[in-house]
């Protein structure tokens, strides 16, 4: 069953590779969805089985399967081999369903693409490599799908190759992934170095890296244990690769510029899959980093500052879809916040509920940008609730659901993190309070820059019959601009009525929108069941967590599921009655500031995005555009390499020259060197006997 999860996108791909230049868009789109299908039905199946199947010697329940050992070079080994337990049972889980969602909106959005077989080559070649990256049993098959998936982003956000902006956001994404891929690379091989092993289990003669990590002494929480070569320098090691993949500071610069891909991309990569796969590894290590105080702190803290950093810069933005991926990058920050503070079920809860709602908004943006004829910029819409009742309602979920409103599933996940994190034993001295005071703060900005992004869209005047803005003209990430225009306008969509999208676009909105009301239901915190949910129901409430708890056990952090558990659940009731304050109060602050003045300028240095971008170009790449061209090429490859191997062909030619001269063809000049030669023969032959 796992294979079938695994090479179902794979043999999509390959097909539609090969053959889908000559198939028809209905084919292509058959092949895309069905092989995407097939793995999410096997992944049910398989995630079926793992749910009754009897837990292993260590308390997990897994299903393995190794098709052959890899790689094996002393006590070094590698298996090509598959692992599915509650962690990545449920990853796969949405992974395979959303993305599922997603190739069937595809299919209508992207209707009309001369390339359209090469767009779902891609992404079904994307698919597998996440999968891979999700069911991989040991470090080095996480890594393949990890440079997988980068790969994969590469030529998604990269579609439009012909478009400078997108190769340039492209070449972008890519080289700020290889930076945290390096750390992730050397953090696999100091694990090798310290445990002789680089699986996620134990295999036959040696124990898994987990079960290793377990018996070490916790390290000190000190600056020196970051260079000390042992599990603190593992874990910035593998943060860092985290946060070029989870776009954190200061790695976070690539996800905005992504939004030059598809919608479609924007949605797969950065809502469900991709982008979470830093947090996926990070849990997945939860042993690792428990025995590492301070690499959880600098998680904790790079987290907090990211979510609050992002979402001051998403409050400003103009581009429908640059809001979205800057509450991205936030939304990620809390859930490292979540992993600083030694909460890795609740970090790991947000990244599925996460999943729904963000998916949810990309594709409803996509269903905006479809409306507007591929105008990306919001100073262009207004009152287009009218026009797109279904995308209205299924936005305005997702919107509600990650500003953290009540019984949502945005509010249970988001709600659980800020009160682990107030909470934790393992954040040193009053550092959780600050965090989570931080974390609050960063809430009550999302609750209000979503409120924002649905009223400048879908409320009051209606902009688009009139269009003052061009987003596209400046290459701010704009989507294809090259759809025909099946609605009669003109080439900028002036005076074209907007309309609801087709079914498949629509549906998928619809049961992403019920994920984001419902799918929070399974995590209620305990503070909440113990008070309001009836003691029958409390298992289910609560089932993510105790589903997730052998996988994320941990020795150092007290509590069931590696938590930091509240002894006094009134003051988590407290600490939940005041978030959902906060959430409902923002939510009013932005209706009521933007419905009367939706064109309010924001300071200039957030729409700006704290020329965040600038300040590396100046500091980091132009400096190295300097060195490379002046020092590396025009010095070092051309004076100094080129110089010393056509230096010494030139020399070797001088000789030629000189001995060319000896043989110029003149028998007279022979026979005088000739006599000259015998000349001097006999004189060295009588010097050397007068000698003796």
């Amino acid at each position: 069953m796992l294979r079938v999860i695994i090479f179902a996108p794979l043999i999509g791909a390959i097909i539609l590779g090969l053959f889908g230049k000559k198939m028809s868009e209905r084919l292509i789109a058959a092949i895309a969805c069905s092989s995407i299908a097939v793995s999410a039905i096997a992944a049910f199946a398989a995630f079926l089985e793992l749910v009754g199947k009897s837990p292993d010697p260590d308390g997990i329940r897994r299903v393995t399967d190794t098709l052959f050992t890899w790689i094996s070079v002393g006590t070094f080994r590698a298996d090509f081999a598959f692992m599915m337990d509650p962690l990545s049972g449920v990853m796969i889980l949405f992974v395979t369903g959303v993305g599922l969602l997603i190739h069937i909106f595809a299919t209508a959005y992207m209707s009309g693409e001369d390339s359209y077989y090469r767009f779902f080559t891609y992404l079904n070649l994307f698919m597998f490599m996440m999968i891979v990256l999700v069911l991989g049993d040991n470090f080095l098959m996480m890594f393949v799908g990890w440079e997988g998936v980068g790969l994969c982003s590469y030529l998604l956000i990269g579609y439009y190759f012909l478009r400078d902006y997108a190769g340039d956001a492209a070449k972008k994404a890519f080289i700020v992934n290889r930076i945290g891929d390096f750390g992730f690379a050397l953090g696999v091989m100091l694990i090798f170095y310290h445990f002789s092993s680089i699986s996620f289990i134990d295999k036959p003669g040696i124990a898994s890296v987990f079960t290793q990590a377990a018996n070490k002494p916790v390290e000190a929480l000190s600056t020196s244990a970051l260079f000390a070569g042992g599990l603190t320098t593992i874990g910035i090691l593998l943060f860092i690769g985290a946060c070029g993949k989870s776009a954190q500071i200061p790695l976070f610069v690539w996800l905005p510029d992504a939004m030059a891909g598809p919608t479609p991309v924007s949605a797969l990569i950065h809502a469900a899959t991709m982008v979470t796969a830093g947090v996926y590894m990070i849990v997945r290590s939860n042993v690792l980093f428990s025995k590492a105080p301070m690499a959880l702190t600098i998680v904790a803290i790079v987290g907090a500052l990211t979510a609050f950093f992002a979402a001051t810069i998403g409050i400003s933005q103009w581009n429908i879809k640059k809001v979205l991926a800057y509450s991205t990058v936030s939304q990620l920050g809390y859930m490292f916040l979540a992993c600083g503070a030694g909460a890795f079920a609740p970090a790991f809860f947000h990244v599925v509920t996460h999943a729904f709602f963000k998916a949810l908004l990309f594709l409803g943006s996509g269903s905006v940008i479809h409306a507007m004829h591929h105008d990306e910029d919001m100073r262009n819409m207004g009152g287009l609730s009218k026009y797109l009742k279904i995308t209205f309602f299924t936005m305005g979920a997702g919107t509600l659901a990650i500003a953290g409103f009540p019984l949502l599933s945005g509010f249970f996940s988001k709600d659980e993190i800020l009160w682990k994190v107030r909470s934790s034993t393992v954040l040193p001295g009053s550092l959780g309070t600050v965090l989570w005071l931080l974390g609050m703060v960063t809430a009550a900005i999302t609750a209000i820059y979503m409120t924002r992004m649905m009223v400048i869209t879908f409320f009051g005047e209606e902009r688009f019959r009139n269009k003052k803005h061009d987003d596209h003209a400046h290459g701010h990430g704009a989507d294809n601009q090259g759809h025909d225009d099946h609605h009669g306008a003109d080439n900028h969509g002036h005076g074209a009525t907007p309309h609801e999208s087709p079914l498949a676009m629509t549906l998928p909105l619809i049961i992403l929108a019920i994920l984001s009301i419902v799918g929070g239901f399974v995590g209620v915190p305990e503070g909440l069941a113990e008070k309001f949910v009836p003691h029958s129901l409390q298992g289910i409430t609560h089932s993510f967590y105790a589903f997730l708890a052998p996988v994320i056990t941990n020795p150092v952090i007290p509590g069931n599921g590696g938590e930091a558990i509240a002894a006094d659940h009134s003051a988590e009731l407290v600490s939940t009655i005041l978030s959902s304050i906060v959430a409902l109060v923002a939510i009013g602050i932005g209706y009521a500031v933007f419905k009367g003045k939706p064109m309010l300028q924001m300071p200039s240095v957030l729409e700006n995005k704290y020329y965040i971008d600038e300040i590396y170009d100046a500091v980091i790449v132009n400096p190295l555009k300097f060195i490379s061209t002046y020092g590396l090429w025009k010095f070092f490859d051309v004076v100094v390499i080129d110089g010393t191997i056509n230096g010494l062909a030139k020399l070797v030619t001088l000789i030629g020259v000189g001995f060319r001269q000896l043989q110029p063809g003149i028998t007279r000049l022979y026979a005088a060197f000739i006599f000259g030669g015998a000349i001097f023969a006999i004189g060295w032959f009588f010097l050397t006997i007068i000698r003796r």
